[in-house]
Order: C-alpha cells, then sequence, then structure tokens
C-alpha cells in the first residue's frame, strides 16, 4: 500500500509543504505501519518505525502536479530480512536550510516498495517510478 497522508495534502493547498523550496527526504522505515492521523516524522518513530536510513531528493520536478526526482541511494544499510517502506518528509523549514527537529519535519507519503528494500549490508539504491513519486 502507498499513500499520500492527508494532512500532507493539506500542506500542499497552504502553503506548510514546498517541493520546489524546501529539502525533501526519504527515509528508509521498517516496523511502522501507515497512519492517516500520523503528521510528523516523529509520529513514525513513536508509533515503533525505525529509520534505517535517509536520503535527500535531487533534481525534483512537480509537472502536472507529480513529485518525481532522481533514483535514490541509501549508503550501505545494515542487513535485515524486513521489507523497508519509504516515507517521503519535508526535512527543512518550508524555505529550505537546514533540517529542523523530527516533531516539525512533516510527512508527505508512505510509499510501498515492493520488496526492493531489504537491506543486506550494501548500498541500497531505490529507482523512481517512470511516473514519479506521486500525483495530486
Amino acid at each position: 500500500m502507498s499513500a499520500l497522508y492527508p494532512s500532507a495534502r493539506q500542506g500542499f493547498l497552504t502553503g506548510l509543504i514546498d517541493a520546489d523550496t524546501a529539502v525533501i527526504k526519504a527515509a528508509l522505515v521498517r516496523g511502522y505501519t501507515y497512519n492517516a492521523g500520523h503528521v510528523y516524522m516523529s509520529d513514525v518513530t513513536a508509533a515503533g518505525g525505525t529509520v534505517a536510513a535517509t536520503a535527500t531528493l535531487t533534481t525534483i520536478t512537480t509537472t502536472s502536479g507529480t513529485l518525481d526526482s532522481a533514483d535514490l541511494s541509501f549508503g550501505a544499510v545494515a542487513a535485515n530480512a524486513n521489507n523497508h517502506y519509504v516515507v517521503l518528509y519535508q526535512a527543512s523549514a518550508v524555505g529550505g536550510g537546514a533540517d529542523v527537529a523530527a516533531s516539525a519535519q512533516r510527512l508527505i507519503a508512505y510509499v510501498d516498495s515492493g520488496g526492493a528494500c531489504i537491506p543486506t549490508g550494501a548500498v541500497v539504491t531505490l529507482t523512481v517510478h517512470s511516473s514519479g513519486w506521486f500525483t495530486l
């Protein structure tokens, strides 16, 4: 299952999330189940999610309301037999800059990796779907 967080939909409409200027990251997460009521990365970890690695989205485009980016490399991720999901989130303030506290990092999307993210101790590369991450 993949889903946009309802708070992200609202954030895009009200300007609390800006894919053009803010720093958008992807986290490999295990032990977390999507919850539509979650708003911040701190909600993910409070619900038992373990962040195995993060990567910053680069070459972001938003053509026709579709968020797309270059493929991601998470570096070497410790081996773990569990499939990891990808959580997209705004790591910075809306205007960009340094990462803010996890309690202010706004969740955007929960993406099922389709079994493609089972770390073996090597570099984890995630190929972004040809149609992008999602379309609003």
